[in-house]
């Protein structure tokens, strides 16, 4: 390309953002309260802007041109201007060069400087001063891509919601440590595909990879300046650009590459996004992109005084879905990772926010409404973290049918009742069977309620039985950050100890957790590096540890390789048998007219739970029978579909309890197949008959089965 350009034509309002036809480039921009708006070139380095464009043309608010000479590579970004008064709710500043919102890649990084900001940083007058430094030599450059890629015969793996085992990782820290992994690739996509990692995630049973945010993001300055990272990424500014820290190449074809090997192992992708807000922050933030272009159309303002900004997410913004273009904007983005990099669904983080209307949340909103009835994205998994942080914002359970949910009621009780505490039975029992008092009211089934003990924000698995309180320091905040409700059980001693007896306890109530998430009615979702006893040293905030904390350690001790060993062992067993994995909710009564209900409650003497009984504080070891005989459903083909019966000891007393069979069918015979409290979980050949009692260790889990040994 010879630059600068000229020849300049008109162009067209579709699509938007910078679209390679094969011939020459169209570039289109949303702005409704623009007075004009200059489209920047730059040279290879993107060091130095080597033309400036005036867009002239202009339909729908959106402007555009066309340029018949550029070609991919191309770098570029905008200048807006417009009128700067934040007190009627616009920033428009021309001395800042702008991310273009449908960039399709975005490249280097934003190097700090006041010059980012649209006022004058240390001005008594904060945001109401005026900046007219230039920036464009710090800020990141949009890159006109070539959308070609050989798919060849991709196909979506397309699992069943109930078949599924989410695996929550992220892409730089779950390879930055693998030794099987060339040094080159380590923390990339391309890293990730690797066939080692594959044949490690194939092994241990995941069916779909959720990945933490890779979207382009930007680093905080405040963490830049104190030598910490945004290592979670939660702090978008390209929603269509797959992050290039993430990249060996620098090219976006490594991330399609990554999710044509994934399916082609039968392994979904599925991305984190965070369509809630920007990392431009409050109105002391920086001014990246959508600030710049037309504050007040993108961003939700008070309404009384549009100077400040409504904050639903704690990050200063949030998005307004309530105007058209913004919405096309995340919608047209949703689609574009599907369709173009095919990704297999979404994780929507901090979702309530999505969902407001005026301030309250609604799942009649007009964002669920143009979701569900999209011919793309009504196909694809869509998983909500069911809040955010304003009022109003907790919304578990209550998402519209198409939707899945994080339960954190789930985790919150398994945690507390595996630690010991009582009164919780009844809700114990609620959420091992998929929590239908959430979710079956609106219609949805138990695949509705993504089950988590621990996800990337808190401690990790080994965290959670190694510490009672938080320990942050390392993120120079006093340790005042992260969460002081996590649940957690430290069994005996605060941290790492030689106690043989501790370390015993703290390796069985690993094993309590995983075989109890495993084999609950629902979606299990794995964090990275539970299965290996991963730790973070109490940290469980670990947002800003871009490093050995927050990575994968894949250096294992022979206590981390018996829990591997454990944890494939119960996802198989979750994967061989389907009534770990109902796709509907229990009846608790007899089905078809059989004299056999699907499923029963057992106290330790054998006899059924009564109604009064699931009330007592004391009660904390139970049987639960699962009948794979009466589990009233069918295949695609309509045969019914039938598995050996189960019975579950769960004991989370800290005494033993001798445990009597119950008989359910005369001359039942039970094998032994999983015991928590044995080292390494693995039991078998053990049997039993119906009326025989059995010892039930202190704070362990069995797992006995009717049928052949498992």
């Amino acid at each position: 390309m010879n630059l600068p350009f000229t020849a300049i034509w008109p162009g067209t309002p579709a699509p938007r953002g910078a679209s390679w036809d094969g011939e020459g480039v169209n570039f289109a921009l949303f702005s409704e309260h623009a007075e004009r708006v200059e489209l920047c070139l730059f040279d290879a380095s993107g060091r130095h802007e080597v033309q400036r464009i005036e867009m002239r043309e202009q339909t729908d608010l959106i402007w555009h041109c066309y340029l018949p000479e550029a070609r991919p590579d191309l770098l570029y970004g905008y200048r807006v201007h417009g009128p700067y008064d934040p007190a009627r709710g616009h920033r428009f500043n021309a001395h800042k060069l702008l991310i273009e919102p449908y960039a399709k890649d975005i490249v280097g990084q934003v190097i700090w400087s006041d010059a980012h900001f649209g006022y004058r940083v240390g001005d008594p007058r904060q945001d109401l001063s005026f900046d007219s430094r230039d920036n464009h030599r710090g800020m990141p450059k949009c890159r006109v891509i070539d959308p070609a890629f050989t798919w060849g015969g991709d196909r979506a793996p397309r699992i069943p919601w109930s078949d599924m085992v989410i695996y929550e990782l992220h892409v730089r820290g779950f390879t930055m440590k693998h030794p099987e992994v060339p040094p080159s690739l380590r923390g990339t996509y391309a890293g990730l595909v690797a066939a080692p990692v594959i044949d490690y995630l194939k092994r241990l049973g995941i069916t779909s990879v959720e990945l933490l945010p890779i979207h382009a993001f930007v680093i905080d300055r405040h963490l830049v300046e104190h030598g910490l990272s945004n290592y979670w990424g939660y702090n978008s500014i390209g929603f269509f650009a797959p992050d290039h820290r993430y990249s060996s190449s620098g090219s976006i074809s490594e991330f399609k590459t990554m999710v044509k090997v994934f399916h082609s192992h039968g392994i979904e992708v599925i991305l984190d996004v965070v369509y809630n807000h920007t990392a431009e922050g409050s109105e002391l933030g920086p001014t990246l992109s959508l600030r710049g272009i037309d504050n007040a159309t993108y961003y939700r303002l008070v309404g009384d005084n549009p100077r400040y900004y409504m904050d639903y997410t704690g990050c200063g913004n949030t998005l307004n879905l309530q105007q058209p273009r913004m919405l096309q904007l995340i919608m047209d983005s949703l689609r574009y990772w599907v369709l173009e990099m095919h990704v297999d669904g979404f994780r929507f983080d901090l979702a309530s926010a999505l969902a407001r209307e005026l301030h309250e949340v609604s799942k009649l909103g007009a964002f669920f409404d143009i979701l569900l009835q999209d011919p793309v994205l009504s196909q694809v998994k869509l998983i909500a973290e069911p809040w955010d942080l304003g009022e109003g914002g907790y919304q578990v359970g209550n998402f519209p049918v198409g939707w899945t949910e994080w339960n954190d009621r789930y985790r919150d009780t398994m945690r507390a009742y595996w630690k010991g505490d009582g009164g919780l039975i009844g809700d114990f029992a609620r959420r091992l069977t998929g929590s239908s008092d959430f979710y079956e009211h609106s219609g949805r089934k138990p695949y509705a309620s993504i089950n988590l003990i621990t996800a990337h924000d808190g401690f990790t698995l080994h965290d959670l039985v190694s510490y009672n309180n938080k320990h942050n320091e390392a993120n120079g905040e006093d340790n005042r950050d992260g969460s002081d409700n996590n649940n957690s059980w430290n069994c005996g001693a605060e941290g790492p100890t030689d106690d043989a007896q501790i370390n015993e306890l703290r390796a069985r109530q690993k094993r309590n957790l995983l075989a109890t998430l495993f084999f609950s009615q629902g979606v299990p979702m794995l964090l990275a590096g539970d299965e290996t006893g991963r730790t973070q040293n109490g940290n469980n905030n670990a947002y800003c540890q871009d490093n050995e904390m927050s990575w994968v350690n894949w250096d294992l001790s022979a206590a981390d390789r018996d829990l591997l060993t454990f944890v494939q062992r119960i996802i198989a067993l979750r994967r061989e048998h389907p009534v770990f994995r109902r796709r509907k909710f229990f009846q608790g009564r007899a089905i078809r007219g059989s004299e056999v209900k699907d499923l029963h409650w057992f106290k330790p003497d054998g006899k059924e739970m009564d109604d009064d009984e699931w009330d007592h504080d004391f009660v904390r070891c139970l049987g639960v029978y699962l009948d794979g005989e009466g589990m009233d459903d069918h295949d695609g083909r309509g045969r019914p579909i039938r598995d050996d019966n189960f019975l579950l000891l769960i004991n989370g007393h800290h005494e033993g309890v001798d445990f009597r069979l119950p008989v359910v069918r005369p001359g039942d015979e039970w094998h032994r197949v999983l015991d928590t409290h044995v080292e390494g979980g693995l039991l078998a050949g053990a049997r039993f008959q119906g009326g025989d009692t059995v010892f039930l260790e202190s704070r362990s889990l069995a797992v006995l089965s009717e049928g052949k040994q498992t």
